[in-house]
């Protein structure tokens, strides 16, 4: 499947780098990527150097999502689009491009109270990617770092950054009640054979925060089972336990960290082919499982 970009990397920023670190290390089987010249943390979960940027700071939300452009054509492509949808993005210096590890990049504002950076030429390791706690590593050749969801109040403005802007198209969506009458509408975006690199939940009222989750997907199911296993020993809160989503058909849970967002691993998310037919709206968010696990 041709595409011009994937999902490269997402920076957040919270008030206990430590107990993150523990987290992303110890319990989802990231491998650290070293510290940058201006104090940020990284992570990996493949041969590129930095797929994730913590910082120390109060907002304890996303900061930062990063594209890598396929090529110099799909970069040009991708700047002009988001500037001709009146979101346009400013060159990045030798400076920033060291800070992100990439040969070249661009940064603008979202509709989402966060950065978005477009870049070419992710750094890459020299030995092959290894982690210890994952060992048949995780899905991203080809489809990006995972994926994320967001919750905005601004869907109009949001749908027009990724679809007119970015490129990408409509995988399906989820309408469901959650609550005490509370309608939920979440929409699904892809560009590439990922099912979706983000994921848009419309809100009808601000929740303060942007980022709801960031997920990264394992090669093979098992590691998402060792993965649950770590975090009930670590004693992580577990805001939704193992099961299987309807429309992606993953197979996963969600941990909260210690910075209040989720992070989800994954197993056997579907893969877009072309053309895609399967645009259609589904009326829950899990075929099974997914259910709050409370601590005593």
């Amino acid at each position: 499947m041709s595409h011009e970009i994937e999902f490269a990397y997402i920076g957040v920023e919270v008030s206990n780098p430590d107990a993150l670190d523990h987290m992303l290390t110890g319990v989802v089987g990231l491998l650290p990527g070293g510290t940058t010249i201006e104090g940020l943390r990284t992570y990996r979960n493949d041969e590129c150097s930095r797929r994730v940027f913590v910082q120390e700071g109060p907002l304890d939300d996303c900061s930062v999502l990063g594209f890598e452009a396929s090529s110099t054509e799909a970069f040009e492509n991708v700047a002009t689009r988001l500037g001709a949808a009146g979101f346009d993005l400013s060159e990045g210096d030798d400076a920033l491009s060291a800070e992100r590890g990439v040969a070249r990049i661009a940064y603008g504002k979202s509709p989402w109270r966060l950065r978005v950076e477009l870049v070419q030429d992710l750094a890459r390791e020299p030995t092959p990617f290894f982690s210890p706690l994952v060992k048949g590593g995780f899905q991203t050749s080809g489809v990006g770092a995972g994926h994320t969801a967001l919750a905005v109040t601004s869907f109009e403005d949001s749908e027009r950054f990724l679809l007119d802007g970015l490129g990408m198209i409509q995988s399906d969506w989820i309408e469901t009640e959650i609550m005490d009458g509370i309608e939920l509408e979440v929409r699904f975006y892809h560009c590439n054979s990922r099912h979706h690199s983000i994921a848009l939940a419309k809100l009808p009222f601000d929740l303060g925060k942007s980022l709801h989750h960031f997920q990264v997907e394992t090669n093979e199911r098992d590691d998402v089972g060792l993965a649950f296993d770590r975090a009930w020993a670590a004693g992580c809160e577990l805001a939704n336990g193992l099961g299987v989503h309807d429309n992606e058909g993953a197979f996963s849970f969600y941990a909260t960290s210690p910075a209040g967002f989720l992070i989800e691993v994954g197993y056997g998310t579907k893969r877009i082919s072309e053309p895609w037919d399967g645009n259609r709206r589904y009326d829950r968010i899990s075929r099974w499982g997914h259910q709050p696990i409370p601590r005593a």
